[in-house]
């Protein structure tokens, strides 16, 4: 025997993968002629290792392997991202960690330090990425800082610039004191701060605030206009007021944004350090005026708190004020929600700055022969059906988001990341600018040209994605070739683009999937991709978030391997999950599916060993037997429920139905009949197609189990097909039908013996064409001593149409009665202990939510036995 008493990865999984990649099995082809699949690889940041969130692309790699099965071209391109925000939050880290930071070393020696650490990032995680199986083409490896990557991310600012859909302006922006740069609204995280909510009289009128410190330059009160309370004054009236630091002449301002049922319904704005309060000063056309430096302190409008930092000068301010009358009310314990941002943790300040912005509501992008504003393009492909989006939930989240989109600021202040296209240089005491994919040529005419010093955001670049990797690298360095000329001359785009889905987690919707849509529709006329697929989050194990604050919770996939087998940990990953929703990490989970795989390799050894020397033709299969009939149908719905399952995304119950395949159907039933009716063609056709179709999920054991086969014709499984229902034998339905009857029949006498602890008793029967045609495979299955024709005495079966009894004596049945009504008894207590447990709304409101599910779960299965032992019962009695 060839395989092993147990599987063991280390012993197959490196040299597995190494055969696949020896013999070219991940690389599409697209001179070939067959129809094409493509899936972009979401790049994972070159920031350490990857996370148990990226072995999610094991979805991915169903795809792409069940592609290739289907004889699809199959690409998927895998890459990895610059990752410039966070990148540059843990370099910044490493420089304070060792007493310096950026600016004492300069930008040179600071890009210096980033490379190499991405550098050994990048190895890391591809390395990780080939251990867990995933066949992407690493021929076609890109990265977003690639030269060829950065001259598309230059020629699509340079064109949106052309259509003045990026520009540069004064707008306010959510800057990061702690990291020096601006972050984009989607970067933010809001976590809840307690602090003390202030009532302060400005003038005739009530304001609070939470930032008594951002209050220096406010000199307009605005109200609502239909606020009946404030009906005597007039938009633009003047007041004098006593303030922070002293008298000043404040301005009404009437706006419908003031929600009157908040406070008194009259508040100061700040507009430039407040999003809300800038749109208003915006539409009045009022003064903005900066109160807090890019460090967090205050500047001189502040007085004598000038140069004070923030925190430090709020209880000094508030005390002033208190000592001018002015406090009305303090309340202690006020919680409210501040944004910092997700990467460095800082707390945001917004502030106006000249910044690059993308216009997403002009109208200047050619859509279906009309113009129209890039937010009226990413809702028209998705409610047009030219994007699908799975789960569809996401779909109205999706429209909201857009809905309520601004100008994208895309300049960021760090050194890590695409550059900025733009040089600027004085000419005769003026500022020109010059927007170009590569510098331009100094002249005598002025000053030599600077590039703008900062970088673009690193969703700019990542937007471009799907079609930027496909652009022919070597014929990009060549600029006398225009973009459109590229497209023409790149096969890959040629063949792959758009691709065929884009498979990613359900929080980065916002930050890369409409991104990708709006950059994407704009540079090639086309949509990205067809379809899109969200996963949910990987939890820990206790319901809450992974973190690195929490080292306990974070799982290293790769760690689990040698234990369990990439397969287990795959299959862990995609069963039972749902998509778009979050779930917990399991290891009873982990332990079920490799529980799962040890099965499948069990089954593999038996027929192996059963097959032996003998010669194994399946192209000369025939079946005759009910059993190899009901065999036969049971493969023929599988496989076609199964693709029909993977070809609508819905993963888990792809699987769902293969457990139940394997386990139920071939291991419990057609393995043990088949000891009393060998079939060896059929033995050996079944695990073949159950190889096949178990590929995508377990890609290792199953071809650790292919190239142990004597009767392949395919050098490898990962080449061959899907199993062809066409080509499969002619099932006689009733003769499957005949061994649905004995399973059934079989089913019931276990569950007697069982429960009375019978060891082979007699089966009697009247009348049985199914008994008398069967006897050998029913006793065998059913553990019976005998199988007779006679008058029936004893329990009488009922879950069958056969006139069949276990010859037991009458008391023997009337104690199988007694021991099922006490079993029932006894489990209904079970159900009412575990029911008043969840009627419980301490305990459902304070079990951690893993227990609580637990519980459900328990009651389900609970329940489930219950209804069994009655409806027993119930036909016994």
């Amino acid at each position: 025997m060839s395989l092993s008493k147990v599987y063991e990865p280390a012993k197959y999984e490196d040299d597995i993968y190494a055969l696949w990649e020896k013999k070219g099995a991940f690389k599409a082809d697209p001179t070939s002629d067959k129809e094409r699949f493509s899936i972009a690889m979401p790049p994972p940041n070159e920031t350490g290792t990857l996370s148990l969130g990226h072995a999610m692309f094991t979805i991915e790699d169903i795809m792409v392997r069940h592609a290739r099965q289907q004889g699809k071209d199959a690409l998927w391109l895998p890459g990895t991202d610059h990752a410039a925000l966070a990148v540059n939050a843990i370099i910044e880290k490493k420089l304070t960690d060792e007493g310096t930071n950026k600016h004492q070393i300069g930008r040179e020696d600071f890009l210096k330090r980033t490379r190499e650490f991405v550098g050994d990032s990048r190895d890391t995680m591809i390395k990780q990425m080939r251990a867990m199986g995933f066949s992407a083409d690493w021929s076609r490896l890109r990265y977003t800082l690639d030269d060829s990557l950065n001259r598309m991310v230059n020629e699509t600012f340079q064109k949106m610039y052309q259509k003045e859909l990026i520009y540069r302006g004064h707008r306010i922006v959510n800057w990061d004191p702690k990291l020096e740069t601006n972050v984009s609204d989607d970067e933010l995280e809001h976590v809840e701060e307690e602090g003390v909510f202030y009532t302060f009289q400005y003038g005739p009128f009530q304001i609070g605030t939470a930032r008594p410190e951002t209050k220096f330059g406010d000199k307009y009160v605005v109200m609502h206009p239909d606020d009946k309370r404030y009906a005597q004054y007039k938009h633009r009236d003047t007041f004098e007021a006593e303030w922070i630091n002293g008298p000043i002449s404040a301005t009404v301002i009437k706006d419908k944004a003031i929600d009157m049922a908040f406070g008194t319904g009259v508040m100061t704005i700040t507009p430039w350090h407040d999003h809300t309060d800038f749109d208003i000063a915006e539409r009045h056309q009022l003064d903005k005026e900066q109160i807090i430096d890019f460090t967090g302190k205050l500047l001189p409008i502040a007085g004598e708190f000038t140069g004070m930092h923030i925190e430090t000068a709020r209880p000094k301010i508030v005390e002033k004020l208190r000592a001018k009358g002015l406090v009305v009310k303090e309340e202690q314990g006020y919680l409210h929600n501040v944004a910092i941002n997700s990467r460095g943790k800082g707390k945001i300040e917004p502030q106006i700055r000249l910044q690059w912005f993308v216009d997403v509501n002009k109208p200047a992008v050619r859509w279906k022969g009309a113009e129209k504003s890039l937010k009226q393009v990413m809702r028209d492909v998705v409610e047009s059906g030219d994007i699908n989006i799975t789960p569809k939930r996401f779909e109205k989240v999706y429209y909201h988001w857009i809905d309520n989109l601004r100008d994208w600021c895309i300049s960021r202040q760090i050194w890590w990341g695409h550059r900025i296209p733009v040089w600027y240089r004085m000419v005769d005491s003026q500022e020109q600018t010059y927007v170009g994919t590569r510098p331009p040529k100094d002249d005598k005419s002025g000053e030599p040209w600077q590039q703008d010093p900062d970088t673009l955001d690193t969703w700019f670049s990542s937007a471009l994605w799907t079609w930027s990797t496909l652009i022919d690298q070597e014929k990009a360095a060549d600029y006398s070739l225009s973009l459109e000329e590229l497209f023409k001359l790149s096969p890959d785009f040629q063949a792959y683009h758009p691709t065929s889905v884009m498979e990613t987690g359900w929080d980065i919707l916002f930050f890369w999937v409409a991104r990708m849509t709006l950059a994407t529709t704009f540079m090639t006329g086309q949509v990205p991709f067809k379809d899109v697929y969200l996963h949910g989050m990987v939890r820990a194990e206790d319901g809450k978030k992974m973190s690195k604050s929490r080292p306990e919770s974070i799982v290293d996939p790769l760690t689990l391997i040698p234990k369990y087998g990439t397969d287990a940990i795959r299959i862990s990953l995609v069963w039972g999950t749902s998509p778009g929703s979050d779930f917990n990490w399991s290891t009873p989970k982990l332990e079920s599916t490799r529980n799962f795989c040890n099965k499948l390799w069990n089954v593999a050894r038996y027929i192996e060993a059963t097959i032996g020397d003998s010669k194994i033709d399946l192209a000369d299969l025939k079946i005759d037997t009910p059993t190899d009939h009901w065999m036969m149908s049971k493969l023929q719905h599988t496989t076609k429920s199964v693709a029909s399952h993977l070809d609508k995304f819905r993963f888990s119950e792809a699987f769902d139905e293969l457990y139940h395949f394997v386990w139920d159907d071939v291991a419990d039933w057609y393995i043990e009949a088949s000891k009393t009716q060998p079939n060896l063609n059929m033995l050996a056709y079944v695990l073949d197609s159950t190889l096949r179709l178990l590929h995508p999920y377990a890609p290792f054991m199953t071809e650790a189990i292919w190239q142990n086969l004597s009767w392949t014709n395919q050098t490898m499984l990962i080449t061959a097909p899907w199993p062809n229902i066409a080509k499969m034998p002619a099932v006689d339905a009733k003769k499957a039908l005949q061994f649905d009857a004995i399973k059934q029949l079989v089913t019931e006498v276990r569950f007697i013996c069982n429960t009375l602890e019978l060891h082979k008793p007699n089966l009697i029967y009247e009348s049985s064409t199914l008994l008398e045609e069967n006897s050998q495979l029913v006793a065998k299955l059913a553990g019976l001593g005998a199988i007779e024709q006679g008058t029936g005495q004893g329990i009488k079966l009922s879950q069958t149409k056969e006139q069949a009894w276990l010859d037991v004596d009458t008391k023997t049945a009337a104690n199988f009665v007694a021991q099922l009504k006490s079993r029932a008894e006894e489990q209904g207590k079970v159900v009412k202990n575990l029911e008043g447990r969840l009627a419980n709304k301490t305990y459902v409101a304070n079990a951690p939510k893993h227990i609580v599910d637990q519980t459900k779960a328990q009651l389900a299965e609970a329940q489930g036995l219950l209804d069994k032992l009655v409806e027993s019962y119930k036909r016994f009695k």
